[in-house]
């Protein structure tokens, strides 16, 4: 069994991944940003019959990565980091202020970077150790309002998949796990979603947001469950020699083919067309 920290884990994915993995017997640190997150993570785990350790963290806090990662590290080497925290931001390009920008890098970049870059060093030492972080489809496709998100996303992905084969040679594994639509509280706490929901018809692109959100409510209506991306996240854990990316639902895997395929980018652009028109 392993000695896990994973992020972001006041609720969705992580929430569902902590508890999974601790029932799968492994040492689970989960951190959360809140006192009132902490209390309900640990009521569940309890309901669940299941012991984790639930810590605060802002991931955007440099300092406090550096001193609960070397905490916890302290007390037993960490084996398995799990990179789950993110945001999301709506908005096209003209519509964004260069904070939301930021702050979608931030949280879904530099945070994970950040916190990678904090437990490679021990991992190397002891020649083994995991590294998966929780991208996105959108890490794979770029998609309309969704400029900052996949622009972060793509980030890290990049990251990642370039750490990999220098990872590798330290013993140490790194993957990405790509969900797609997922059905959590993840959607309301978008930025920028009440802006569009209440958009003025006479916006510039009133229209073009019409569209995507008829789609997005679509996919979201048939959404996979957190607990499906959870079940994943424990077979990595226990995969002997994982792969570098993981789609997790049937849907996902066919969307990122599309670009993973497409050698002159046209095949995605005539897609993500459609979702505007």
């Amino acid at each position: 069994m392993a000695r896990i920290v994973i992020t972001g884990a006041s609720s969705g994915i992580g929430e569902a991944g902590a508890l999974a993995l601790a029932q799968a017997g492994h040492d689970v640190v989960a951190t959360v940003r809140t006192t009132e997150a902490r209390t309900a993570l640990l009521e569940r785990a309890s309901t669940s019959s299941v012991e984790l350790e639930v810590v605060l963290l802002e991931v955007t806090d440099g300092d406090a990565v550096e001193s609960v990662l070397d905490e916890v590290a302290q007390r037993a080497p960490i084996e398995v980091l799990i990179n789950n925290a993110g945001v999301g931001v709506v908005g096209t390009l003209e519509e964004l202020s260069m904070d939301q920008l930021r702050h979608a890098l931030e949280v879904n970049f530099f945070a994970v970077a950040h916190a990678t870059k904090v437990v490679l060093p021990a991992m190397r030492l002891a020649g083994q150790g995991r590294i998966i972080t929780v991208t996105s489809v959108g890490g794979i496709v770029g998609q309309p309002f969704n400029e900052a998100y996949c622009a972060a996303k793509f980030a890290v992905e990049g990251l990642m998949e370039s750490l990999a084969p220098m990872a590798a040679t330290k013993g140490i594994s790194v993957s990405v796990v790509e969900p797609g639509p997922v059905s959590t509280s993840f959607i309301a706490n978008v930025s920028g979603i009440e802006g569009m929901l209440d958009a003025d018809a006479d916006a510039p692109y009133a229209s073009q947001k019409a569209g995507y959100l008829s789609r997005a409510g679509n996919q979201f209506a048939n959404a996979q469950s957190a607990d499906e991306v959870a079940a994943l996240l424990v077979e990595i854990v226990a995969a002997e020699q994982p792969a570098f990316r993981y789609q997790t639902s049937a849907w996902s895997t066919e969307f990122v083919a599309t670009k993973l395929t497409d050698l002159d980018g046209s095949a995605v652009t005539s897609m993500t067309s459609t979702w505007i028109a």
